[in-house]
């Protein structure tokens, strides 16, 4: 590989580095602690967020206009300027030469068009941050602070009760899908219970890791994990939703207190609440589309539903969820929906709304079949949801370890001391002992560390303690591929060789010895990721990186400085050493 080759890998290398690095750069340096918290809580909260923004925005703008209607407005408002125009032109209407405050409010029809730009800028705004953050290196629980807790589910207790009410044909699939059902609920459950970005994922055949970044109340978590998802069917009460609607129009989010409780409970009779109707979105997440409420007595329990599948009609083609009833259920549900045919009933769970289909006519026989165009992924949601009533998995914690967040903060701040100190005691040594030629390991192991956290950044990989230890070997490590190459040059040297000569021997023949060493630990560091768990794993990955990465800055990058120095600032002389000329 010549000079200029070496030159155009090195810039692509660093540029899609810096492509790897930047969401972690955005994240952690550019983004303000008041949105990270926002953009960390879930889509919902950040709704309302970004509706409470909005208010704000269009309340501030018309308190401008009763001040004055030529008051200018700042840089900030550039994207509402932009929006104003946009409206001007589709209006067929003459864009102001000045866009104050009169002439932007003058571009809408109503504060509600306004409200909606805003809306739109401030949930753009928090999902990029949060788009950042999925891109970034995450720090791990032993950094960031929080919970680590492991779940056991009793699968054979699961099956015994299931075979009390009904026959289990497939043991083993029962199990699976009691199984998958547990990591669903649990995850509802703590989702909803307000947790930040909880990491929560099977473990072998019947455990639940559980991680919680932040701070975290045990006896809350414990509460949930040995709860149980409530599911009951209810009637919508149409009258009482639509005059919610027009009242959530006019306040928004403070239409609700901080326990959940309506501001105002005279806006709908006494008999109703309030829920928030959701679905899953493309990412499997419950996204709220709106509230409808329902009446406050339950028409039917839960735990009546025995069973659950999602089918597709012969006749129309469409995507059905089928579930069926014990005996009492099946009594309860028929003189129900004969008493309220055409009215909606809602399937509500943990206190969200899952469906509303309308009832066409009374049910009996205990078999209930849901249609409303639903696609396939509506329909397998909705049968999770059922599946919470009978899939009753008793869980139990079996380990549980917080971790405080100033203990974390420690931890990182003495881990970053220990890489600059290290770093800066190896490049000193370099410096001392192979003069000139040291500089070059210097760059070498700078660059080696901004690839090593672009590559973290580039997998989303997390970043803990016992990768900050794998980071801080590499460092010492990385330096001996620099070692051999001197040394080689060296004793090219002592040969009589020009400076060009002994370079090229130099590192034609360090190279093999480099790759033998590099490509040994690198097998070792492979094992232990596959192999090994928790901090061995994030050691052996750190250290992988740290293999390839120093192998090709010792390769690449030194070679091209030396070829640089002789080629185009024409030295004659190396600077590699005391006593070498």
């Amino acid at each position: 590989m010549n000079k200029r080759s070496r030159f155009i890998l090195i810039l692509v290398v660093l540029a899609l580095c810096y492509a790897f690095l930047r969401p972690s750069i955005t994240w952690y340096f550019k983004t303000p602690a008041d949105v990270q918290k926002v953009a960390l809580s879930s889509l919902e909260k950040i709704k309302d967020e970004s509706e409470k923004k909005a208010r704000e925005e269009v309340s501030s703008l018309l308190a401008k206009a009763k001040e004055g209607a030529d008051a200018e407005l700042d840089a900030s408002y550039a994207y509402v300027v932009k929006a104003a125009k946009k409206a001007y032109k589709a209006a067929d209407k003459e864009v102001p030469a000045v866009m104050n405050v009169g002439a932007v409010l003058s571009a809408f029809g109503s504060a509600a068009e306004l409200q909606a730009v805003f809306e739109d800028h401030y949930r753009n705004f928090y999902l990029k941050a949060k788009n950042a953050y999925t891109n970034s290196v995450k720090l791990g629980l032993d950094l960031s602070g929080g919970m680590n807790i492991i779940i056991r589910a009793d699968l054979d207790e699961a099956l015994a009760k299931q075979r009390e009410s009904s026959e289990v044909d497939n043991p083993e699939a029962f199990k699976t899908q009691a199984m998958t059902q547990a990591v669903e609920t649990l995850t509802s459950s703590i989702d909803k219970f307000g947790l930040t970005s909880p990491v929560i994922r099977q473990q072998g055949e019947d455990r639940i890791y559980v991680e919680i970044p932040g701070s975290a109340d045990g006896e809350s978590v414990n509460s949930i994990v040995q709860g149980k998802g409530i599911l009951n069917f209810r009637l919508v009460d149409e009258e009482a939703t639509s005059k919610f609607a027009q009242y959530y129009a006019g306040v928004g989010p403070d239409a609700f207190k901080a326990d959940g409780s309506l501001a105002d409970p005279s806006v709908i009779a006494a008999d109703c609440e309030v829920f928030g109707y959701y679905t899953k979105d493309a990412y499997g997440l419950d996204q709220r589309l709106g509230y409808i409420a329902v009446k406050k007595e339950i028409a039917l329990d839960g735990n009546h539903v025995k069973a659950a599948t999602v089918s597709r009609d012969t006749t129309t083609g469409q995507t059905e969820v089928n579930f069926s009833l014990d005996s009492e259920g099946a009594e309860i549900f028929a003189k129900f929906t004969g008493a309220h045919v055409n009215e909606r009933l809602a399937i509500v769970s943990d206190s969200k709304v899952k469906s509303a289909a309308t009832i066409r006519q009374a049910i009996t026989g205990g078999q209930v079949s849901l249609s409303g165009g639903f696609s396939v992924e509506e329909a397998q949601n909705i049968q999770k949801v059922l599946q919470t009533s009978y899939l009753e998995v008793p869980l139990k914690v079996e380990s549980q370890q917080i971790v405080g967040a100033s203990l974390g903060k420690q931890a990182i701040q003495q881990g970053l001391k220990a890489i600059t100190l290290g770093l800066a005691l190896v490049l000193a040594f370099m410096l001392v002992y192979y003069l000139g030629a040291g500089f070059n390991a210097i760059v070498a192991q700078i660059l080696n560390m901004y690839i090593m956290f672009s590559v973290l950044s580039a997998f989303n990989l997390t970043l803990t303690l016992s990768s900050i230890a794998g980071m801080i070997l590499t460092v010492g490590m990385s330096v001996d591929a620099n070692v051999i190459i001197f040394e080689r040059i060296k004793e090219e040297l002592a040969l009589g060789k020009s400076r060009a000569a002994a370079i090229a021997s130099g590192f034609d023949n360090a190279f093999w010895a480099i790759m033998d060493s590099n490509i040994t630990t690198f097998i070792a560091a492979l094992f232990l990721s596959q192999l090994g768990t928790g901090s061995i794993q994030g050691f052996a990955v750190s250290l992988a990186i740290g293999v390839c990465s120093s192998v090709f800055t010792a390769l690449v990058v030194s070679r091209l400085i030396f070829d640089f120095n002789t080629e185009v600032v024409g030295k004659k002389k190396m600077s590699i050493g005391w006593g070498v000329k």
